[in-house]
C-alpha cells in the first residue's frame, strides 16, 4: 500500500498548509493593528450593559452561527475565571422559532422576528458573518437598530451590507473564508477578556452586579446606549 505522506500529493498540501497559516498571520496582523481598540471597548460597553440586567442577543449561519453560541456560552458560563451568570441568548439556536418563522414569514426573518420579541433598548446585538451578505443578519440590525439596541458586527472585507447596517463593525481583511472565521474566534475570546476585565475592576471598584435575569430599570438601559 502507498505511504500517502509519500505520495506526489504531499508537497503541495503542505504548502497549502503553510498558505493557510501565513493568511491567518496577516489577518490577525491586520485585526490587531485595526480592532484591537474597538473589541476593548465593546468589552466594556458589555460590562457596563450585562451587569445591571441588560441582556447581548448574537446569531450568524453556518460557521458563524457556530461561532455565535461559542460567544453566548462564555458569557452565560465563564470564560476564564469564576464570575456571575449573564444573560445571553444565541438566536439560531432557537430552532423551533427559527423554523416557524422561516414557514410563516421567510428566512430572512428568522433573527429580526426574534429581536423584536427578546430586545430592549440598550441591549446588544452582534451579529457574525464571513461575508457581510447575509440578508437575514442585515434583517436583525435594521430590526434592532429601530427598537434600540446596539448593533455590532464581525465581518469579512469592506464594504459589505452587515458592516454598513451595524452601528460598529470589525470587518477581517482576508480572502479565505476559514481565516475570516478563524479571526472571528480571536474576537470572540478578545471579547471575553476585555468583559471580564472590566467586571473585575467595577467590582474591585465596590459597584454591585444584579443577578442574571433581572431587568435594568428602562431609564437605565437608554443611559447604556
Amino acid at each position: 500500500m502507498t505511504d500517502p505522506l509519500a505520495s506526489p500529493t504531499a508537497p503541495p498540501t503542505l504548502d497549502a498548509a503553510h498558505e493557510h497559516c501565513r493568511a491567518l498571520q496577516d489577518a490577525l496582523g491586520h485585526f490587531r493593528q485595526r480592532h484591537l481598540h474597538r473589541i476593548a471597548e465593546w468589552g466594556g460597553h458589555l460590562a457596563a450593559v450585562l451587569p445591571v440586567g441588560g441582556r447581548l442577543l448574537a446569531a450568524g449561519n453556518g460557521g458563524s452561527a457556530a461561532q455565535a453560541q461559542h460567544l453566548t456560552a462564555e458569557l452565560v458560563g465563564r470564560y476564564r475565571r469564576e464570575r456571575p451568570a449573564f444573560s445571553a441568548i444565541s438566536l439560531h439556536a432557537e430552532t423551533s422559532s427559527v423554523t416557524a418563522i422561516g414557514n410563516d414569514y421567510g428566512f430572512d426573518q428568522v433573527y429580526a422576528r426574534q429581536v423584536a420579541a427578546h430586545g430592549r433598548p440598550g441591549d446588544v446585538l452582534v451579529l457574525l458573518s464571513t461575508s457581510g451578505h447575509s440578508a437575514n443578519l442585515v434583517a436583525a440590525a435594521v430590526t434592532a437598530r429601530r427598537a434600540g439596541l446596539r448593533v455590532w458586527a464581525l465581518t469579512g472585507p469592506r464594504p459589505n451590507p452587515l458592516a454598513e447596517a451595524a452601528d460598529e463593525a470589525c470587518c477581517v481583511e482576508a480572502d479565505s473564508t476559514a481565516t475570516v472565521q478563524e479571526t472571528h474566534l480571536v474576537a470572540v475570546h478578545l471579547l471575553c477578556e476585555y468583559f471580564d476585565a472590566a467586571v473585575e475592576a467595577q467590582v474591585a471598584a465596590g459597584r454591585p452586579t444584579r443577578a442574571a435575569g433581572a431587568a435594568a430599570p428602562v431609564a437605565a438601559r437608554r443611559r447604556m446606549s
